[in-house]
C-alpha cells in the first residue's frame, strides 16, 4: 500500500522573485485557497494521509497554514464569521505534516532523497509543489491503483505539442499509443530533434524504495544538482517502470505565464465568479489596443 506522500517545496523559485523573497511560489493563491492546498487535498482524495514536506528554512509560511491559528479563529469567532471560521478550522486538520529540512537546493533527486528516513523502506508518492490537476478523476488515485496492481513504479504523462517538449522530461515507451506503456528511456527537457516521443512527465510519481539506492549513486549534473530522471533511468536498469497516461488537465503554476493562465481558468470554472469575470475580460479584450509581440 502507498501510505505515504513527498512534496519537494524546497526550491527558490527564482522566477517570481522579488515576491517569492518572503513568500512560497506553493502558497500563491488561486482564488482563495493556496496552491499547495489543491496538492494536499488530492493526495487526501488518493487515501494518503501522511504528507512529508521536504522544505527550506525560507518556507515556514507553508508550515503555518497547516497549523492552528488560534488568534485567527477567536477573531472570526468573536465577528460572527462562522463558516470561515469553520473552514480555517478543517484546513487546520486536514493532515498531520512532517516537514524535513533539505539544507541545500541540490535538485529534485536530492529532495525526495532528504525524505528518506522518513519514508522508510516502502513504496511512496511524490507530487510537485507546483503542478495542479483537475480532470475527471483523482490521477494519483489512478497511478496508486496501477503501482498496486504491477508493484512496479509509475510515473504519470500527458502528450505536449513537440514545440514544447524541451520544458519537460519526456519518457520512450514501448507502445506509444497504450494508456500504460513500459519505460524505455528518459530525456531531460530534450531539444525538439532529440525528443523520444511526446510524453512529458507531469509531477505525479510512485516510487518503490528502491529509487532511495538509485539517487544515492546518481551523480550531480548541471548546477551541481541531483536529477531525479538520471536516477529513474539507473532504476530502469534494474526494475520495470511504468507511464500512465492521465486524463487531467495539467497546470504548470511554477512560471508567472502558466500561474496567470491557471488563475484565470479557475476563476472561470468557479460558479460564483466565473460570469462577472468572463464579461471583464471581454471588456478589456474589446477597449484594449494592445497586441502580442510577434517578434
Amino acid at each position: 500500500m502507498v501510505r505515504k506522500a513527498v512534496l519537494p517545496v524546497a526550491g527558490w523559485g527564482t522566477r517570481f522573485l522579488p515576491a517569492t523573497k518572503a513568500m512560497p511560489k506553493e502558497m500563491f493563491p488561486l482564488i482563495d485557497k493556496p496552491i499547495i492546498q489543491f496538492i494536499v487535498e488530492e493526495c487526501l482524495d488518493a487515501d494518503i494521509e501522511n504528507i512529508i514536506f521536504v522544505t527550506g528554512r525560507h518556507k515556514r509560511p507553508i508550515e503555518h497554514h497547516f497549523d492552528i491559528n488560534a488568534d485567527l479563529e477567536r477573531f472570526l469567532e468573536k465577528s460572527g464569521k462562522y463558516t470561515l471560521l469553520e473552514e480555517i478550522r478543517q484546513v487546520s486538520r486536514l493532515i498531520n505534516p512532517i516537514y524535513v529540512r533539505q539544507k541545500e537546493q541540490l535538485g529534485l533527486g536530492h529532495a525526495v532523497l532528504t525524505a528518506e528516513p522518513v519514508v522508510g523502506n516502502e513504496p511512496f508518492l511524490v507530487a510537485l509543489g507546483d503542478i495542479v490537476l483537475r480532470g475527471p478523476s483523482n490521477s494519483t488515485r489512478d497511478i496508486i491503483k496501477v503501482f498496486e496492481r504491477l508493484k512496479r513504479s509509475v510515473i504519470a504523462v500527458f502528450e505536449v505539442p513537440y514545440s514544447e517538449v524541451s520544458k519537460y522530461g519526456i519518457v520512450k515507451v514501448e507502445d506509444p499509443s497504450a494508456e500504460l506503456s513500459r519505460i524505455v528511456d528518459l530525456v531531460e527537457k530534450p531539444n525538439v530533434d532529440e525528443a523520444p516521443s511526446n510524453l512529458a512527465i507531469v509531477g505525479r510519481y510512485v516510487f518503490t524504495p528502491a529509487i532511495f539506492e538509485k539517487l544515492r549513486k546518481t551523480r550531480p549534473g548541471k548546477g551541481g544538482e541531483i536529477q531525479l530522471t538520471d536516477a529513474i533511468k539507473l532504476l530502469l536498469e534494474e526494475e520495470e517502470v511504468y507511464a500512465f497516461k492521465i486524463k487531467a488537465k495539467v497546470y504548470d503554476t511554477g512560471t508567472p505565464l502558466g500561474y496567470l493562465q491557471t488563475l484565470v481558468d479557475f476563476a472561470l470554472h468557479r460558479k460564483d465568479l466565473k460570469d462577472e469575470f468572463f464579461l471583464f475580460l471581454q471588456r478589456i479584450v474589446n477597449s484594449s489596443n494592445l497586441q502580442p509581440d510577434r517578434t
